[in-house]
């Protein structure tokens, strides 16, 4: 009997050891797990720090970069002009020594004209209205109106500017006058008066 209760007692005591060596390798085991885990933590950090300052240089790149280009853009447009520069100072100087006029016309002629050519190989061109033609605000500005027996009211009697633009964009308007008839002009200098009446009394 005594036997029986000795050999229960040592498998009692040797799960009990059993318990707390596996609760020590459990310990063990959540000990290294954190550890990984912080290094994994560590790592991420400076994987992320890493890449927060190439993002930061590859913006300054970038700025520095667009900066440049703005800077320089016109630098090839400036360097086709250039001999045509030259052209017009050359025939200035020649204008004071000669005294063939046609032939220093003709010279300046066909340095504008090269101007022109070089200016509409980078997208800027000039565009003339025909008189008669309709006028259209985005296209033309008004410098004044005239009555005129052949030409419709709100269509162009004159030029007196060329208008320009780049690719599709209107940058200058060209300058024209319209027709209109006596009443419509009545009636346009009648509301002139009193916006300007107006503008006087809130003064």
């Amino acid at each position: 009997m005594e036997e029986v209760v000795k050999e229960m007692q040592s498998n009692t005591d040797n799960k009990e050891i059993q318990k707390e060596e596996e609760k020590k390798e459990e310990s063990i085991s959540v000990e290294e797990q954190l550890k990984q885990k912080e290094e994994e933590i560590k790592h991420w950090k400076e994987m992320a720090l890493r890449y927060a300052a190439e993002v930061d240089n590859l913006k300054k790149v970038f700025k520095r970069e667009k900066e440049e280009y703005y800077k320089f853009a016109l630098e090839t447009v400036f360097k086709e002009i250039l001999p045509s520069i030259d052209n017009l100072e050359r025939a200035l100087e020649a204008f004071e020594q000669s005294e063939n006029k046609e032939a220093l016309k003709e010279g300046v002629e066909l340095t504008l004209r090269s101007i022109i050519q070089t200016l509409e190989k980078f997208g800027l061109k000039q565009f003339i209205p025909s008189v008669g033609e309709p006028f259209v605000p985005h296209l033309h500005e008004a410098l004044s109106t005239e009555e005129h027996p052949e030409i419709p009211n709100g269509s162009i009697t004159k030029v007196y500017q060329k208008g320009y633009k780049l690719h599709d964009r209107i940058i200058r308007p060209a300058l024209v006058c319209v027709c209109v008839s006596k009443k419509e002009e009545k009636e346009g200098n009648l509301q002139q008066n009193k916006e300007e009446e107006n503008i006087i009394e809130n003064e």
